[in-house]
């Protein structure tokens, strides 16, 4: 069930009546049901997927709880790791039975076909569970939270159940953690008109994100990208940049519509993104994009493996594991694995090369607080974030070369001029839309970034004007909304993560 579909807009009216209508204390137990069953919209029998490893994790908290109680203080430290490595084995095994076990025989194969070996490996036909990657990290921070006694084990099953199933943010984040998002259903909310003006006014500006800007962007985006023969040099380059916007709004837009949905049933989840693209170097982008997968993989792994405590080697060393496995929790292709790879290469360059940074701007005498000198880095951040965008969005490792030999060898730089653009599945009239709806887009990034929510902006003015803004905004995105052909919705990107 998508956000932006009509089975959507039917199915969370019901469950926020009837949420707010029974009793409290089969409140979450309602909500459970309606979280099983808006995933089971996908495919029924994969949310035993969710069951098992909400199972597997409850079982482990509860493991080492009574661990933790337990006299025996030589064996402590033994048992509760053996708790853990089960809880991590079973858990990552399903997810990488279901993602990865076809990519690990395809690059079997492909390797010993470098020394002129054939081989003959097994295909697997698996549909990838939606959101699985999701679901299986949050439960996974619960296991390392209890074992780190950041948090007690939750022993209500039901309770537990819902913190890894809450349907807002189940198939594509927030990836929240235990102690912020499982606490908050101790206590059933009623109904609170400030939470649930607020939150409607986040799903309208996620509805926006989605339906005005990416879903009109993919057209231009998945035109170039489809026959990039056909569209080669600058076609190449603009479409890049329209791609990074639409990931943008399409995973912030899905982030912020999750987000308003749970705070109308009076739930708070962690905000995702934090204007990403007027980051001034690629460490502050990371701290901006995704920030719940981000900091997950900070807390969960760079700081285990020992963070930046150790040596310098052993620092990028640690950036670079991070980074590369954080490309292939994204996707089962070399692609990907290169995209989060030359990510962390920009990270250990950018350290690397600071000294170099810091003499040259002590020798030119530069002002490093001045707009110019913010400016450039800003551009040139965003440059790099754009290069390592084409490895995202190719299908294949060599079709990304390919796309790159393409933007280097073709100079026609005569399109901006002769209407050619307008070739790409985007007519003029789009970019009468889209132009204002980036401009919209930018002056809310800049709010962010100076630490100024709009949406309290607009709850501040009075009644008539508040209502004058949110009746324009659902017109404006009923109208110039990209539906879908035949009015069928477009899926998430990162639904396929």
């Amino acid at each position: 069930m998508l956000f932006n579909s009509l089975s959507f807009l039917i199915f969370f009216p019901i469950v926020l009546l009837v949420y707010f209508i029974v009793p409290n204390r089969i409140k979450n137990f309602w909500l459970l049901i309606s979280s099983y069953y808006f995933y089971m919209c996908w495919n029924a029998k994969y949310a035993l997927l969710i069951l098992t490893s909400t199972i597997i994790t409850f079982i482990s908290g509860l493991l080492l709880e009574k661990i933790k109680n337990s006299k025996n203080e030589s064996k402590k430290t033994f048992l509760k790791k053996l708790v853990v490595i089960a809880s991590f084995t079973t858990n990552l095994g399903i997810l990488f039975y279901f993602k990865y076990i076809n990519f690990l025989f395809d690059l079997l194969k492909d390797s010993f076909k470098l020394l002129n070996i054939t081989i003959n490996t097994p295909t697997f036909d698996i549909i990838l569970p939606v959101g699985i990657s999701f679901y299986t990290f949050q439960a996974l921070s619960y296991t390392i939270d209890v074992y780190r006694n950041e948090i007690k084990a939750e022993k209500n099953f039901l309770r537990y159940a819902l913190f890894v199933s809450f349907f807002p943010q189940l198939v594509a984040g927030p990836i929240e953690r235990s102690k912020n998002l499982l606490k908050q259903f101790v206590k059933p909310k009623n109904f609170n008109y400030e939470m649930a003006r607020e939150g409607f006014l986040l799903m309208i500006w996620g509805y926006f994100l989605k339906l005005v800007i990416s879903d009109r962007i993919s057209i231009f985006v998945d035109k170039v990208y489809g026959d990039f023969h056909t569209f080669p040099g600058w076609y190449i380059v603009i479409a890049t940049i329209f791609f990074s916007i639409q990931i943008y709004c399409d995973f912030y837009g899905y982030s912020v519509i999750a987000m308003g949905a749970a705070k109308i049933l009076g739930i708070d989840l962690m905000q995702n993104f934090k204007a990403p693209y007027l980051s001034t170097s690629i460490s502050n982008f990371w701290k901006r994009w995704h920030i719940s997968l981000t900091s997950w993989f900070k807390d969960y792994l760079y700081i285990p493996l020992g963070g930046s405590r150790k040596s310098p080697i052993r620092t990028h060393f640690n950036k670079m594991i991070v980074f590369l496995i954080s490309g292939l929790w994204h996707g089962a292709d070399l692609s990907y694995v290169i995209w989060g790879g030359l990510n962390g290469l920009y990270l250990v360059f950018a350290n690397i090369l600071k000294p170099t940074r810091d003499f040259i701007v002590s020798i030119l005498n530069l002002n490093r607080n001045s707009i110019g000198h913010k400016a450039l880095k800003g551009i040139i951040t965003y440059i790099l974030i754009n290069i390592s965008w084409v490895f995202f969005r190719a299908k294949n490792f060599t079709e990304a070369i390919e796309i790159f030999k393409s933007m280097i060898s073709t100079n026609n730089i005569w399109i901006f001029f002769d209407g050619s653009l307008f070739q790409c599945g985007l007519i003029r009239e789009h970019f009468y839309v889209l132009i204002p709806s980036l401009l919209i887009l930018l002056l809310s990034d800049i709010a962010t970034l100076n630490n100024i929510t709009v949406r309290n902006v607009i709850i501040k003015q009075d009644f008539w004007c508040r209502s004058f803004i949110m009746i324009f905004a659902i017109c404006f995105i009923l109208i110039f909304g990209i539906w879908g052909s035949g009015y069928n919705p477009q899926g998430f990107i990162y639904f396929q993560f």
